[in-house]
């Protein structure tokens, strides 16, 4: 157990007649960063709040480097930190009168409270804005505050819900090298995301979560194995014409269907030879079907995604109860 700092085993957790974990199993190994990769409605907000305390399972067991969630909370809360979708912090008070108050609850004193607070404020870039009141952050800056707080205790364990959900592009790349910056000092950290690139660029390990189980599990690079050789991406010039596309290429698949983007005009389809891409042509030439791009491509973690789900990991609106 001294390498593992989250077994679950069997979790599962109703709301009334909905089932948002269905005997899910999972290891995190200690110092790595575990992706948890789903739609929103997958169930994984719903195991990061089991994780914290904040919920208890309708059954299964948790445990967090060896304490069960349910049988010993407070020897859990002392082990984690936790940021959700959205910053818990309060826009009346200020950045560092947020993360002082943190301190407190994680018991410290003193000068401890307030060496520590300096230290999480410079190492998320707020000490300009430490003494304004926060509701004149930015949306990265609130963010980045969150996580400060949820650090104030260098916890070894850290639960990220969906940490990236609304932020630019910037506070995106910012939010990324705290987290593998966490790793590197040996932390633990649980990520859930919807965003496929965000998964493949952080975690060592990723789980796929679908209606509440793990559909698959493996290293960025074991998941899109699975898939088997390269994508084949066709962009069709007539959009009236995908149906009769998607049939054509049909035949040449190796997976079950094409993917048919209806937006923007796209088939993705696997294929186990790159000479495949010439006879696509041939097919979409004989039915008529004008083609305005063709490419092979290295599966991706979307592509993973489709084929277990048959859906797109971001394309799944808020149906989700646990966030309730």
């Amino acid at each position: 157990m001294a390498d593992t700092a989250v077994n679950v085993r069997g979790l599962a957790k109703t709301f009334g007649e909905v089932r948002a974990l269905d005997g899910l199993n999972l290891t995190v190994e200690a110092g790595t960063v575990f992706g948890l990769l789903g739609p929103n409605g997958a169930g994984k907000t719903t195991l990061v709040r089991i994780l914290a305390t904040l919920l208890d399972p309708t059954a299964g067991e948790a445990r967090v480097l060896g304490y069960d969630v349910v049988r010993e909370p407070l020897e859990v809360r002392r082990l984690i930190g936790l940021a959700g979708q959205f910053a818990a912090v309060d826009g009346e008070l200020t950045g560092r009168e947020n993360v002082e108050m943190v301190a407190r609850l994680y018991r410290l004193r003193g000068d401890d409270v307030r060496r520590r607070t300096s230290e999480v404020l410079e190492r998320f870039s707020l000490v300009d804005a430490a003494d304004r009141r926060v509701s004149t952050y930015s949306g990265g800056m609130r963010r980045r505050l969150d996580l400060a707080a949820g650090l104030i205790g260098r916890p070894p364990v850290v639960l990220l819900d969906e940490p990236t959900t609304g932020l630019d592009p910037r506070s995106r790349q910012e939010l990324w090298a705290i987290v593998d910056e966490l790793r590197r000092e040996g932390t633990t950290v649980v990520l859930t995301t919807q965003y496929l690139d965000e998964a493949d660029r952080l975690a060592q390990q990723i789980a796929v979560v679908d209606h509440g189980r793990i559909a698959a599990e493996g290293t960025p690079a074991e998941l899109k194995g699975t898939i088997g050789g390269t994508v084949l991406s066709v962009t069709v010039a007539d959009p009236a014409m995908l149906a009769d596309a998607s049939d054509e290429l049909a035949q040449l698949c190796t997976g079950d269907q094409p993917h048919v983007d209806a937006a923007s005009g796209e088939i993705r389809l696997a294929v186990a030879d790159p000479s495949t891409s010439a006879a696509a042509l041939r097919r979409l030439d004989a039915r008529h079907v004008p083609v305005a791009a063709i490419e092979l491509q290295e599966p991706s973690l979307d592509d993973v995604f489709l084929a277990l789900t048959g859906r797109p990991a971001e394309d799944e609106p808020h149906t989700e109860k646990e966030a309730a």
